[in-house]
């Protein structure tokens, strides 16, 4: 419990530790901004960690100067699509021995199974649309890979998904980080922010439940005589 209440609090006060880190590390802030997304993306037991978050809290920086949005576009993009390709490879390689098994350590099965359903159903496009979507981030490429996708398909939409994502969460951080409300309600504006971004992932939840439910339903055995 004290763990979660200690992430909880980091992603709260994330602008205060990357504006401390910036501070303490200098250029090596976008080493571990990197390391961050990349893990994020790249790792298929890492989906808690904050992309979203960290990049619009860097992006706000970016916009009071404390960092170079250009180079935060870069190391941002690179990482994101390194992540990507790196679970694809994983998913590719040993994905199956891991759906093979009655219970993984570190990955929940009914999250792999939301991401296989939503792959299944948008193809090559849930490489760019899961960008937006918290967990199903980090386990569409991997799923891709299981599913032996080709790579010659997968590596276009890895880069258009993690452009459109670096980008749009930077961009809203540094145009939004220097007015007077979100610099005054930073914290407000962050969760705010992770709330939106949750929004899809609860429709394809709701949506699946629904669906799960009907099915339920249709198969249960008629009482009429």
């Amino acid at each position: 419990m004290g763990i979660l209440i200690n992430f909880i609090s980091a992603i709260i006060h994330i602008d205060t530790y990357l504006t401390l880190i910036v501070h303490q590390y200098g250029i090596l802030s976008y080493v571990i901004l990197f390391f961050i997304i990349f893990f994020e993306t790249g790792l298929v037991v890492t989906p808690f960690l904050p992309g979203d978050s960290i990049l619009f809290a860097a992006g706000a920086l970016a916009g009071i100067g404390s960092m170079n949005v250009i180079t935060l576009l870069v190391v941002g993009y690179f990482a994101s699509v390194l992540g990507d390709t790196t679970n694809y490879y994983i998913g590719r390689h040993i994905g199956n021995r891991i759906l093979l098994k009655n219970k993984v350590r570190f990955i929940n099965k009914e999250h792999l199974k939301r991401s296989q359903k939503f792959y299944d159903k948008h193809g090559k496009m849930t490489i760019v649309l899961a960008r937006f979507i918290p967990i199903v981030r980090t386990l569409a490429p991997f799923v891709a890979g299981i599913g032996q996708m080709n790579y010659l398909r997968f590596i276009p939409n890895n880069m258009i998904g993690g452009g459109l994502w670096v980008s749009l969460f930077l961009g809203g951080g540094y145009f939004s980080g220097n007015l007077s409300f979100i610099k005054n309600h930073f914290s407000f504006a962050l969760i705010t922010m992770m709330i939106v971004s949750l929004i899809p992932g609860i429709i394809v939840f709701i949506n699946e439940r629904q669906k799960k439910e009907e099915n339920n339903e249709n198969d249960m055995p008629s009482t009429e005589i």
